[in-house]
């Protein structure tokens, strides 16, 4: 499609508003960490990385960092399971409610967060609670593995819609067993599926707020959680800039890595 010089002009002026609207935010989040001023004065009259020293220093941010870190690689491990399973049983199987399954799925990725949240709150008081099973890290796992698993699912399924049958046929009729078949010929063309989708779920897991806050329980704090509590405290103010530039860097790490790993299987290159 060819365009004139006056409306490639004004989609660059579109497109780089959008991305000012994006980014600007995160570059602010980013300077006021170094921002030596705790009242954020504008603009800087000096930098300084005492606030990382002290955010490093804060056991309430390491204890909600590494619940984070625990809640996410729970929630990637269950999803990469789930997912994977799921994905292979509606590719390669036809079965009644086959379309269905697929909607049920892929279902929680699309509702709201609060309508989860409310949902998953209901079935633990009503399952767990009778069981001793109270709210705390389980419950924030197996909450964050309901949309984590919808990740993984559509990875998985993508690619197996571009793996040739002939492939697995062709290993058959040499001699391989299934579970050689899927060990040397299925899953090494899985494998870069695989890792982006669980990329993608912990970086979903790693920075989930309303769902957590129905899961969590009162004893249970991530770090979204522990950075939306402590957001309007005037003295915990630098440190909680200082952690959110450290979710920015370990979001855009995972999602960088995960689309690198897509573009370059849909090219054909792993």
């Amino acid at each position: 499609m060819h365009l004139t010089r006056t409306a490639r002009i004004v989609l660059g002026c579109l497109t780089a508003a959008g991305l000012a609207l994006i980014y600007l935010p995160l570059l602010l989040v980013l300077l006021n960490s170094l921002n030596a001023d705790p009242s954020f004065a504008w603009p800087p009259r000096a930098l300084t990385g005492a606030w990382w020293s002290r955010a490093l220093h804060s056991a309430g941010a390491r204890d909600a960092l590494w619940t984070s870190l625990r809640a996410g690689l729970g929630a990637t491990a269950i999803a990469l399971v789930l997912g994977s399973l799921a994905a292979f049983a509606v590719h390669r199987h036809r079965f009644f409610g086959r379309r269905a399954v697929s909607f049920l799925i892929v279902l929680p990725i699309a509702l709201p967060g609060i309508v989860t949240g409310i949902a998953l709150n209901a079935a633990f008081r009503t399952v767990l609670a009778p069981l001793g099973i109270g709210f705390g890290l389980f419950t924030v796992v197996v909450g964050h593995a309901t949309f984590c698993v919808v990740i993984v699912f559509n990875n998985v399924a993508a690619r197996l819609r571009r793996i040739a049958p002939s492939l697995a046929e062709a290993s058959a009729d040499l001699g391989a067993r299934p579970w050689q078949t899927l060990r040397y010929v299925t899953f090494p063309a899985l494998r870069p599926a695989l890792f982006a989708g669980a990329l993608l779920a912990f970086a979903l897991s790693f920075d989930e707020v309303v769902v957590t806050t129905f899961t969590a329980g009162a004893g249970t704090r991530t770090l979204p959680i522990w950075i939306y509590e402590n957001l309007a405290r005037p003295h915990q103010a630098p440190v909680v800039d200082v952690l959110a530039a450290l979710l920015i860097a370990l979001s855009v790490v995972p999602v960088y890595a995960a689309q690198r790993l897509s573009s370059d299987t849909a090219g054909g290159r792993l």
